[in-house]
């Protein structure tokens, strides 16, 4: 587990994080959140995948979290006369790591923990979270279970149902249409297909599936399988080293001739492995270069140049961040009241954070590749809403 402890020029949510401390030491949360009492350093802890099989999504979560806090902060640095003092922890996707290095943190005054790259890790760093009494937001983990954990929990990225109700809007209104999922067996095909049950399947839709082993090389039966079925949509939920084969497939048997295959569009450096398919497919897709025009995606365009999947992410964060401690100060309460219901431009636009579950109702998009192999460009064909991708609100349950 590697540490980087660094004080940055940024007004951010780590300013803010000191800001906080040093008002609990003299002064009010907001006489310090505005300037007023010493200038100890705000306190921020990034727990997120420096190493390990998620490092590139890690890579441009913390490239976009530190575009964001100079964003957020005007390039100073502080909120009010205080720094931000930013620690970042490798959990290299380990959720034992991870939960160690926020005890850790939190251990040493730390009362604002964000990252979380990984699923696996957020749903284990927001108990800690709640048994703390600290600010937890999560990151690029997609998982629906990290909405409504607790209250000290919040998201700065999508979550899967966002993704599926996108694949959703393809084919427009679902009741009678047929929608076929192809995915691996295992674990990741089981939460996928469950997801297009549960949204697709909730709207009218008939949704079957058709699944290979993980090991599967041959692709041909599955391809004739999918076009017999005859769907209005097919949704594929693929990973591994296999895809290359798998798509060149789907593409030589007719499949994406026939209907309408939808799959979700990952870090550009994964563009290649659709080869000759790629303009054929439709995408669903929660960022990529181009896909927005607002103040924030300049600004975070002119510091890490091509913008990928989780550089909104790590953006929205640091706003999150600095939101939380200019209204709430060293008060974790006073935080999380100051981001519930909070609407700000984001990198991809207009974003939400809803009260009831801590949601982060956002822009998704409808996205095609055009080009081939290396040179593939992506562009968007439709924005829906944050309304319009909203998950169903829930219930805090912690």
């Amino acid at each position: 587990m590697t540490i980087r402890h660094t004080r940055r020029v940024f007004l951010s949510a780590a300013t803010m994080m000191a800001a906080a401390l040093a008002a609990t030491a003299c002064g009010s949360p907001q006489d310090t959140a505005s300037g007023g009492g010493d200038a100890a350093p705000v306190k921020v802890g990034l727990v997120y995948s420096q190493s390990g099989p998620l490092a590139s999504y890690g890579k441009q979560y913390i490239d976009g979290f530190r575009a964001g806090l100079d964003f957020a902060t005007k390039g100073t640095g502080k909120v009010g006369d205080r720094k931000v003092e930013v620690t970042e922890v490798d959990d290299a996707g380990d959720p034992a790591k991870a939960v160690s290095a926020a005890k850790d943190l939190i251990g040493k005054g730390t009362k604002i923990i964000a990252g979380s790259t990984s699923s696996g890790v957020a749903l284990q760093v927001a108990p800690i979270a709640a048994q703390n009494k600290v600010l937890f937001i999560s990151g690029p983990a997609a998982t629906d279970a990290v909405t409504g954990a607790n209250k000290y929990t919040f998201r700065s990225g999508r979550q899967s149902y966002q993704d599926v109700l996108t694949a959703k809007s393809f084919i427009g209104d679902a009741k009678g249409k047929k929608v076929v999922v192809f995915a691996q067996d295992g674990a990741f095909g089981d939460a996928n297909e469950a997801a297009v049950k549960a949204v697709i399947g909730g709207a009218g839709a008939t949704v079957s599936s058709v699944r290979a082993p993980a090991s599967a090389t041959e692709f041909t039966p599955f391809a004739s399988q999918i076009k017999a079925a005859k769907p209005d949509l097919l949704f594929v939920a693929w990973a591994g080293t296999t895809a290359p084969a798998m798509w060149q497939t789907l593409d030589q048997q007719g499949v994406l001739a026939s209907t309408t295959v939808v799959t979700g569009l990952d870090i550009r450096a994964s563009w290649p492995t659709f080869g000759a398919a790629g303009s054929k497919i439709s995408f669903l897709s929660h960022y990529f270069d181009g896909a927005s025009d607002t103040e924030a995606s300049k600004a975070l365009k002119a510091k890490v140049g091509t913008l990928d999947l989780f550089h909104p992410d790590g953006f929205a964060a640091a706003q999150m961040v600095v939101r939380a401690v200019q209204e709430g100060g060293d008060d974790v309460e006073k935080m999380i009241k100051a981001l519930e219901g909070w609407q700000f431009e984001g990198v991809k636009g207009q974003m939400s954070i809803r009260a009831a579950d801590h949601a982060l109702l956002q822009p998704m998009y409808q996205a095609k590749l055009s080009g081939s192999g290396t040179n593939y460009t992506a562009t968007a064909q439709k924005t829906l809403t944050g309304d319009e991708a909203a998950p169903p609100a829930g219930q805090m349950k912690g």
